[in-house]
């Protein structure tokens, strides 16, 4: 699968020669996140994909690589394991590595697709997921259906519906220890509208017609690479949205981004500044990857830009935690 590359549009102005960029584009000391990408296969083919994801793919982490992972989130003192693909449930060491981190106290974050809840042979993880204490994050580009089947595929929202009511009825969403976060992502070559607006109209409208209640909601901003990209090039759009992303360019947002005190881990074990440069195969100023750094401690180091980092920095900012600035 490609990715487009903004770095082509003429009149960027390259990000990595910003002068923010020159103070605060290095990592913080410590990290607080492990993002791990464990496979690239998906049961949906959503259109803001930026990895690409869909039921063809066949890349996925092994457990060897998972066991890596712990001991250098371990070695380095993180915080957070964010496990992530395609559909990570779709991986078959997936339960490992969620049961693995549970049994080290470590917070773990899963990020769903909620419709793969409803396919056959993951019915089980909502319970599953109750039991080890997951912190849920999960798409749902919007609360009504044909906005979102429009960007997933026909009788996704049905499914999603249902799975948000039996993660509810489990107590995600309700119980203080059970955290659902949901995600937003436009439906086209736009910016995401004020995050604490729509999180109050996701919060009437999903509670209205449907009695679904969640904790927050992140909104996202598409980056230009990877599925959304090449719909931007076949379209012509990727020039304007391009400029539309560097004329909102907010200062604020670099200090802030992502990528300063996180890592994302690949299925092969590499190692990438955040998951779009994992979808760009740019990877981290590192001298290998997971299964190379097990013993080491992470370093300080310079974040590898490009100019399709001007999506994290648009607006009030964008990250896989929603909005920054």
């Amino acid at each position: 699968m490609g990715a487009a590359d903004p770095a082509r549009i003429q009149g960027v102005f390259p990000f990595a020669e910003r002068e923010e960029c020159q103070s605060f584009g290095v990592t913080r000391r410590e990290l607080d996140i492990m993002q791990v990408n464990i496979c690239k296969r998906c049961n949906l083919s959503c259109k803001h994909c930026h990895i690409g994801a869909g039921p063809g793919r066949t890349e996925r982490m092994d457990r060897d690589v998972m066991a890596a992972c712990l001991r250098l989130f371990a070695r380095n003192a993180f915080r957070t394991l964010d496990i992530t693909g395609g559909a990570p449930e779709l991986n078959p060491d997936f339960p490992w590595f969620v049961a693995a981190a549970a049994e080290r106290g470590i917070h773990t974050i899963v990020r769903t697709n909620l419709a793969v809840l409803r396919e056959e042979g993951c019915r089980r993880f909502p319970a599953f997921y109750a039991e080890k204490r997951v912190e849920l994050v999960a798409s749902l580009p919007y609360y009504t259906e044909k906005d979102t089947d429009r960007q997933r595929g026909a009788g996704v929202f049905a499914a999603c519906i249902a799975a948000l009511r039996e993660l509810n009825d489990l107590g995600y969403g309700r119980d203080p220890a059970l955290t659902l976060n949901l995600v937003y992502n436009p439906g086209g070559a736009f910016l995401p509208p004020n995050q604490q607006s729509l999180t109050a109209e996701y919060r009437k409208k999903l509670a209205d017609a449907h009695g679904i209640a969640f904790n927050k909601l992140y909104a996202l901003t598409n980056n230009p690479v990877g599925r959304f990209g090449d719909f931007l090039e076949r379209s012509g759009n990727l020039p304007g949205y391009m400029k539309r992303l560097v004329s909102a360019f907010n200062p604020a947002a670099v200090e802030s981004m992502m990528c300063r005190n996180q890592i994302s881990v690949d299925w092969d074990g590499a190692i990438y500044d955040c998951d779009f440069n994992l979808a760009l195969g740019l990877k981290a100023d590192l001298p290998g990857g997971v299964l190379d750094l097990t013993e080491a401690e992470l370093p300080v180091r310079r974040i590898v830009f490009a100019d399709h980092c001007y999506a994290c920095t648009a607006g009030a900012g964008s990250s896989c935690g929603g909005a920054t600035a």
